[in-house]
């Protein structure tokens, strides 16, 4: 199967060989790996992902159509009238998993300020203990897998979740 590369990608892949250069070209923004973090985070609809990256109507539709022509989403119509999709990761985009983690574990090392704890704990389903940052769990040493953690928020992320779910609440009650 032929891979599908856009005018703009066209010229980075013509210009390198770089495989970082061109990664770069299909999630390079903070808004892409944010809607990427959702998805892992099984938010799938529209107004949830938008609640919970920030990001703007016209700039999450973007994105989420740039990630759908680089084949890492597709959408699923769970509604006929007015027609309305979710958006599910595809093989190409659930194998940015490690890539997600990687840059989790670097922000938690880097970008904390002081005093606080990590954003969130991860249990590593297969053993039962915590995972730590990965890429392999802290306690068996085995890869981690997406599917095998249980992510547990701290207060500061639960409640900053709780603030964002709340805003998508209210945003819902109020288009009724």
């Amino acid at each position: 199967m032929k891979k599908k590369v856009t005018m703009a990608k066209l010229d980075i892949f013509q210009q390198t060989l770089c495989p970082v250069a061109r990664a770069e070209s299909v999630v390079g923004d903070i808004w892409t790996v944010l809607v990427l973090r959702e998805l892992f985070a099984r938010n799938h609809r529209f107004d949830e992902i938008q609640v919970m990256t920030g990001a703007t109507p016209q700039m999450l539709a973007t994105r989420l159509k740039k990630l759908e022509a680089d084949g890492l989403l597709e959408r699923r119509l769970y509604n006929k009238r007015p027609p309305r999709y979710e958006y599910h990761l595809t093989d190409k985009g659930r194998d940015f998993w490690p890539v997600l983690m990687a840059l989790r574990a670097w922000g938690e090392k880097w970008c904390r300020l002081p005093g606080e704890e990590l954003s969130t704990n991860y249990v590593h389903q297969t053993c039962g203990h915590a995972a730590g940052l990965g890429p392999l769990c802290d306690h068996c040493g085995e890869l981690l897998r997406h599917e095998e953690l249980i992510g547990k928020p701290s207060r500061a992320r639960a409640a900053e979740l709780e603030q964002r779910r709340a805003v998508l609440k209210e945003g819902t009650r109020s288009s009724r």
